[in-house]
């Protein structure tokens, strides 16, 4: 069993995100890192200008879904 096994299970650290993998976790157009928005409960890419939701607790990364920021 890994280090990470156990800790991860409920990833409240990362407003229930896993923090091990939010730090794997890259924008499908840019494959720069994300960061997370708790208050909007999105991955943003400010790379890319988009917002990916979080549906129950699951990363949505396709483009087709993300929300496009205002600059």
């Amino acid at each position: 069993m890994s280090a990470s096994a156990g800790s991860g299970a409920g990833g409240s650290e990362a407003g229930g995100l896993d923090p091990w993998l939010l730090s794997k976790l890259v924008c499908p157009a840019t494959r720069q890192p994300l960061r997370h928005d708790t208050a909007a409960g999105e991955l943003v890419s400010d790379a890319a200008g988009l917002a990916y939701p979080i549906r129950d607790g699951v990363p949505v990364l396709l483009v087709e879904e993300a929300r496009l920021l205002e600059r």
